[in-house]
C-alpha cells in the first residue's frame, strides 16, 4: 500500500466522531480460574447524517474498542435530515424488547434522549430531537432500534420520487391536510 493511500485513508477516517456506548466485562470459568474478555459498543459518525454502530471482543479494552470502531465504520447509513438539524417526521423503531420513538423539534430544542440514543444523534449531526425509550433498556437494543428508525426516515424528495410527483406538491399536501385535521 502506498503512502498517498494511507494519507487517504487517515483522512476519510480522521472526520468520523466515535463515541463508547457501553462496554462490558465478560468472563468464562476454565480450569485455572476465570478468563476475562472485553465487549464495547461503539457508535460512529460524521456529524452530516451518516451513522453507524459496531460491536468488538477482545481480551484487552483497547482492542476491543477498535474492533466495534472498525465495525461502525463498515456499517455507516445515510440519514436525510430536515436543514441539517432534525428529523423529516416522526418515526418508530424496534429490536428485540426495545423499542424507541423519535420525534422531530423546533430549534432550539436540543438532544432529548437517554444515554444510548444520545450517542446516536450526536454523531448523526442532529440538533433537535426529542426521543423516548419504551420496553428493554438494553444499550444494544436500543442503538439498534434507534439506527433501524433512522433507517426508515424518509425525506420529502424521496417521497416525490417514489410517488412521480414534484417535491412542491408532495409539501404542499403535507400542508393542507395538516389544516384540514386542526
Amino acid at each position: 500500500m502506498s503512502t498517498q493511500e494511507t494519507n487517504q485513508r487517515d483522512e476519510r477516517d480522521s472526520e468520523f466522531i466515535d463515541r463508547l456506548v457501553f462496554i462490558n466485562r465478560v468472563s468464562t470459568v476454565v480450569k485455572g480460574g476465570r478468563r476475562f474478555s472485553f465487549a464495547a459498543l461503539v457508535v460512529v459518525g460524521d456529524q452530516k447524517g451518516h451513522v453507524g454502530f459496531g460491536h468488538g471482543k477482545a481480551r484487552e479494552v483497547p482492542e476491543a474498542i477498535k474492533k466495534a470502531t472498525d465495525a461502525a465504520k463498515a456499517t455507516m447509513i445515510k440519514v436525510p435530515l430536515k436543514e441539517g438539524r432534525t428529523l423529516h417526521h416522526d418515526i418508530e423503531g424496534r429490536h428485540g424488547a426495545g423499542k424507541v420513538i423519535l420525534r422531530s423539534a423546533p430549534p432550539g430544542t436540543g438532544i432529548i434522549a437517554g444515554g444510548p440514543m444520545r450517542a446516536v444523534f450526536e454523531v448523526l449531526g442532529v440538533q433537535d430531537v426529542v426521543a423516548k425509550s419504551i420496553g428493554s433498556s438494553n444499550p444494544y437494543n436500543m442503538v439498534r432500534a434507534t439506527v433501524m428508525a433512522l433507517g426508515k426516515v424518509n425525506s420529502p424528495r424521496q417521497v416525490a420520487a417514489r410517488r412521480g410527483k414534484k417535491v412542491s406538491d408532495v409539501i404542499n399536501q403535507r400542508i393542507t391536510d395538516n389544516e384540514v385535521s386542526l
